[in-house]
C-alpha cells in the first residue's frame, strides 16, 4: 500500500506529468494540492481512463485539492466543518479502512503578514478536527503540503532562513502539536539522507544547487506507522520539463 503526496501547482498545467507519474508508479492513494482548477474544469474523465477514482474541490486561481486512489472513495468531506474558510485546502475520505485527509496548508507569506495569523488559526482548527477524526478513525493518514519545515534538518540553510515563515517557532509547535495527536512523521521513522528535501525554488538554481525545503509530509496514526516500511522524496518528476516545484514523498505500507 502506497500513500502519496504532491503539490503539483497546477493540474492544468501538470496533467501530463501526473498521468505519466502515475504510470511509471502505480500507488494507492495520490493526494495532490494545488489543483488551481474549479471542479468543472477538473480532468475527472483523464484520471478515471487510467484507472483512477478521484475527488476534488477547487477554485479558480488558487489552492484546491483531490484525492485520486485505485480503490473505492467513501465518506468524502471537503473542507474543516470546525474552520469556516471559502479557500479549497481540504478533501478527506475513507479508502480501504482508512482515512485520508489531504491538506494544503497555508504559506503564511511573512511573519509582519495578515495571512500569518491566518495560517495559526487554521492550524489550530486542522489539530481540532484531526483529533476528532482519530477518534472515529484509529487509521488515519494526514498527508499535504504543510507549509512548515519541522526542524533545521529540513532546510538547506537555516541560518539564512531565519525570521522567515516555514520556520518560525509558531509554525513549528503547530506540526508538534499535530504529532502529539499521536500521529508521527513517516518521512523520521526511518535514516534519511541528509539534505532531504521536497521543495525548490524555481529562482536561482534552487534545484540544481539542492537549496530546498522538507514542507510535504505524510504523517501516519500509531496503526498505520507501525505498518510503514519506508517513506521517500521521488526528486524524478522535479527534473522534467516544466516541472512542479514540488517533488512526490510516497510512504510504503505492509
Amino acid at each position: 500500500m502506497k500513500l502519496v503526496t504532491w503539490n503539483v501547482n497546477s493540474l492544468k498545467v501538470r496533467l501530463p506529468q501526473v498521468l505519466q507519474w502515475l504510470e511509471m508508479n502505480p500507488v494507492d492513494v495520490l493526494c495532490i494540492q494545488e489543483t488551481k482548477l474549479t471542479d468543472d474544469k477538473f480532468p475527472q474523465a483523464e484520471i478515471e481512463a487510467a484507472g483512477y477514482q478521484v475527488v476534488f474541490t477547487g477554485q479558480k486561481t488558487y489552492n484546491g485539492v483531490a484525492i485520486i486512489s485505485r480503490h473505492p472513495i467513501e465518506a468524502v468531506q471537503k473542507n474543516n466543518p470546525l474552520f469556516e474558510d471559502e479557500q479549497q485546502r481540504i478533501i478527506a475520505a475513507t479508502i480501504a479502512g482508512m482515512r485520508i485527509i489531504c491538506a494544503y496548508v497555508p504559506n503564511g507569506q511573512a511573519l509582519d503578514s495578515e495571512k500569518y495569523p491566518y495560517k495559526l488559526s487554521w492550524l489550530a482548527a486542522l489539530r481540532d478536527w484531526v483529533k476528532a477524526e482519530l477518534e472515529q478513525h484509529p487509521q488515519l493518514a494526514l498527508l499535504g503540503d504543510y507549509n512548515i519545515a519541522p526542524d533545521d534538518r529540513d532546510v538547506h540553510d537555516p541560518a539564512a532562513w531565519e525570521g522567515m515563515n516555514l520556520v518560525s517557532p509558531a509554525e513549528r509547535a503547530a506540526f508538534q502539536a499535530l504529532l502529539d495527536l499521536g500521529l508521527s512523521d513517516s518521512f523520521r521513522q526511518f535514516e534519511q539522507p541528509e539534505k532531504t528535501f521536497s521543495w525548490w525554488d524555481y529562482r536561482q538554481l534552487g534545484f540544481r544547487l539542492n537549496k530546498g525545503v522538507r514542507i510535504d509530509h505524510v504523517l501516519l496514526s500509531k496503526p498505520l506507522a507501525d505498518r510503514c516500511t519506508s517513506c521517500v522524496v521521488d526528486r524524478v518528476p522535479r527534473k522534467w520539463e516544466q516541472p512542479s516545484d514540488h517533488a512526490p514523498v510516497i510512504a510504503t505500507l505492509d
